[in-house]
């Protein structure tokens, strides 16, 4: 059985996955038959053969398999791609080759929930979605002063997998009339408010320290921590410790936690407060009936 190895360009490249799995189904190539990697992990690799690139791909064969995906399909790799783990490129092209050759095998591909393959698959596009959305939650821009005196909000981000350029349109959205830069170890991203940017990934230390709106954050968020309403394992949950190393908040979340049984017996025991003000009944606004 002939091997073919193919090569794409980086860990998140889709087009060329489409063309080389569309041209490998087509010439009747099995999942057995084919090693997927990067660029970057052929350079690592000392012993690895010479590959067959998109640019070799085989001919297609007599009879090649009529290849017809739904949308649904397509928007499950293109998520799945995003993920890290490096089996993910064979996961995808054994669902479309199942997909192309059609009957029970296919069927199960697109609609039963036990397939082995289509469980791991939503699965890993759950985990990608999830990453992304910690993103939206867990990035915190410091402000840049740049010499020419432009400000520039930057950010530090550790993703579990490649989601950082997929997430960008997020944070144009969301930042429109902001300059900004969130850089992490895979790829870093720059909104100049107009166009976005893209460079290769870089080191936490290129990310700026603390500033004084930082530490205007932190004595806001110690004033606004409620200890009685504190659910260490439910907040865990929802913002893991992985993450806390970046969160500038997360240096106080310790120290609170800890005194937050004795604070809330405080609260219990101290004496009802008395409103400064009441609002008497002619100051109030009047009433309207929804039935006029």
């Amino acid at each position: 059985m002939q091997r073919h190895t193919i090569t794409l360009d980086h860990p998140t490249d889709w087009p060329g996955f489409r063309h080389a799995a569309r041209a490998l189904v087509q010439a009747r190539v099995t999942p057995q038959a084919v090693d997927w990697r990067c660029q970057a992990d052929a350079a690592e690799d000392l012993f690895a053969i010479e590959p067959t690139t998109s640019h070799a791909l085989p001919s297609p064969a007599s009879h090649a398999p009529q290849l017809r995906v739904s949308p649904d399909f397509v928007r499950l790799c293109e998520q799945l791609i995003l993920h890290r783990d490096p089996a993910r490129f064979a996961l995808m092209y054994r669902l479309l080759w199942r997909m192309a050759q059609g009957g029970d095998d296919a069927e199960a591909v697109r609609h039963d929930p036990l397939d082995a393959d289509r469980m791991l698959a939503h699965h890993m596009a759950r985990a990608v979605a999830r990453d992304k959305h910690k993103m939206h939650a867990f990035v915190r821009f410091r402000p840049v002063v740049h010499p020419d005196g432009e400000t520039v909000h930057m950010a530090w981000f550790e993703p579990d997998h490649f989601i950082t350029e997929a997430n960008a349109g997020f944070f144009i959205r969301r930042f429109t009339q902001m300059q900004w830069a969130i850089l992490t170890p895979d790829a870093c991203i720059r909104w100049d408010g107009q166009a976005l940017h893209t460079s290769p990934g870089a080191q936490r230390s290129d990310a700026p320290p603390p500033d004084a709106g930082e530490a205007l954050w932190l004595t806001y968020y110690r004033h606004i921590f409620n200890p009685a309403r504190l659910k260490l394992n439910m907040m865990k949950k929802e913002m893991p410790t992985r993450y806390w190393h970046n969160l500038p908040e997360a240096a106080l979340i310790t120290e609170l936690s800890q005194t937050a049984h004795e604070r809330s017996a405080h609260m219990v025991q101290a004496d009802a407060t008395i409103p400064r003000r009441r609002i008497s009944p002619a100051a109030q606004p009047p009433r309207h009936d929804a039935a006029r």
